[in-house]
């Protein structure tokens, strides 16, 4: 067994720290975790209003429009279009790029040139956590989407928060949305080796273990293939870049594809769901088990 010492795990540590932390605390360093509540902090001008959405308050401040351009009227469309809700932190706000470089704003680009209707919405704010995401659960469901982008956890374990408290509040989150009938798919994250093996077993097996219950589809690690990698992050090697976040959309793509609604088909209501075909491409080995359990 290696030293805990070794350089190259303590090199190996501190990247994955340094990672993790920057991206979803907004670039705040802190002994004590992430920043303070889950309040918005964007630096981009206020969004406009968003069809089917709360005009004021908190949910208006969060929500991001992705797909308005530059010249087109405001006017919501006699079919309003199904909505799927990026709901997490500055991974999913896209901390340090445009809006059109983020996540949400790249995957509607690539749903449209597929030939699918949707309306993607940017529910990302900088250092929340999932006690945070549960006060905002009501907000997400104002807007009637028909799928919602889980990702929110990492900033519980970078604090410390106890694990139970962190499943009970993504539970719950899970809960409220599949009783509106909402099709969760939910990220998963990790946490560095240096806050011990037996914390980031428990944390990383949160995603998984909710996966199988509530019969989810996962995306096992968000940051797959864009973690550490100096090429597809910013110069402070923290944050994801366009590039980045365009790998992120390739890998998400596979695993969102199954539950989409081509469209030319009538909308309908989406409820839990029960297999995850379609993923086997991409995801490792070690999640093979979890694919016969839910297929």
């Amino acid at each position: 067994m290696r030293s805990p010492t070794d350089p190259d795990l303590t090199l190996r540590g501190f990247v994955v720290r340094a990672l993790v932390l920057g991206v979803l605390c907004g670039g705040v360093f802190a002994a004590t975790g992430c920043g303070q509540g889950s309040e918005p902090r964007s630096s981009h001008p206020p969004p406009q209003s968003v069809p089917g959405l709360p005009s004021d308050g908190l949910g208006q401040r969060l929500g991001h429009d992705v797909t308005g351009q530059p010249g087109r009227g405001g006017k919501a469309s006699k079919t309003e279009r199904s909505k799927i809700v990026a709901f997490g932190d500055s991974l999913t706000a896209g901390l340090g790029v445009s809006p059109e470089e983020a996540y949400p704003a790249q995957l509607q680009r690539k749903l449209e040139a597929r030939g699918y209707g949707y309306q993607v919405i940017n529910a990302g704010v900088s250092g929340d956590t999932t006690a945070g995401g549960l006060r905002r659960v009501d907000w997400v469901l104002k807007g009637q989407p028909q799928i919602v982008i889980l990702e929110l956890g990492a900033n519980d374990g970078l604090r410390g928060i106890d694990l139970a408290q962190t499943r009970a509040n993504l539970e719950q989150i899970i809960q409220r949305l599949q009783a509106a009938g909402v099709t969760v798919v939910l990220a998963g994250m990790k946490l560095p080796a240096n806050y011990g093996r037996d914390y980031t077993t428990r944390f990383e097996a949160i995603y998984p273990e909710l996966a199988r219950k509530y019969h989810l589809v996962l995306i096992p690690f968000f940051l797959e293939g864009v973690a550490a990698q100096r090429t597809l992050n910013q110069a402070d090697e923290i944050h994801p870049t366009g590039a980045g976040y365009q790998v992120i959309v390739d890998r998400l793509l596979p695993v969102l594809e199954p539950v989409l609604i081509p469209a030319e088909t009538k909308p309908r209501a989406l409820g839990p769901i029960r297999g995850a075909q379609g993923v086997r491409g991409w995801i490792k080995t070690g999640d093979q088990d979890f694919l016969k359990n839910v297929s």
